[in-house]
């Protein structure tokens, strides 16, 4: 079957046995995503942290928690692949820095990124978390994270720039009040018109 050909099934079946990135990654390779052709929204993450790596349950941590509110849906909604799309940038946890996890392995973005991307025709709206997304799916904008998630609405309504949700975020977001004041309903709204 030549690649072009190949559906999305059969794509993450192959994504999900990658072993390209074994050599570095600490707990071994358990690649994480969710992704079906009916998907409208796709939520783009850094990597899994642990409990991800131990449950194989995208964002299913405290920063999944915060994701869902922002976003206004439940995990019903949020764990449908034919309504939500999970990719982060490195589909498996890798390892710890000195100031959290470390940054994904390039290497998998590289692989598989752009192939299944291609398989999905219906995403209206792109949440991307972080600088990590930010940097593949916004890569013009030359910016910190802080002013690129403040320009929000240069890249509206399908993409949504935004921090990672993850707790480590709360001094971030307690210094920008107006993320979640302006960003998050328009957010919200936008996920209902497209998952209700």
């Amino acid at each position: 079957m030549k690649a072009k050909e190949e559906t999305l099934d059969a794509l993450i079946v192959r994504v999900r046995a990658c072993r390209i990135c074994e050599d570095v990654l600490p707990l071994g390779p358990r690649p994480v995503l969710q992704a079906a052709t009916g998907a409208k929204v796709l939520v783009v993450g850094q990597a899994p942290g642990t409990r991800v790596h131990d449950t194989g349950v995208p964002f299913n941590d405290p920063s999944g928690e915060r994701l869902r509110a922002w976003m206004g849906v439940e995990p019903a909604t949020f764990y449908d692949p034919q309504r939500v799309a999970l990719l982060p940038m490195g589909f498996c946890y890798p390892g710890r820095g000195g100031g959290g996890d470390l940054p994904p392995d390039p290497r998998c973005a590289a692989t598989w990124r752009g192939a299944l991307l291609e398989r999905l025709p219906n995403i209206r709206l792109t949440i991307v978390l972080g600088a990590y997304a930010q940097a593949w799916h916004l890569p013009d904008v030359e910016k910190t994270l802080t002013e690129t998630v403040r320009r929000w609405r240069d890249f509206a309504p399908s993409i949504i720039p935004a921090p990672h949700p993850s707790p480590r975020n709360n001094r971030w977001l307690r210094n920008n009040p107006w993320f979640e004041a302006e960003v998050v309903p328009h957010l919200q709204e936008q996920v209902s018109l497209l998952l209700d």
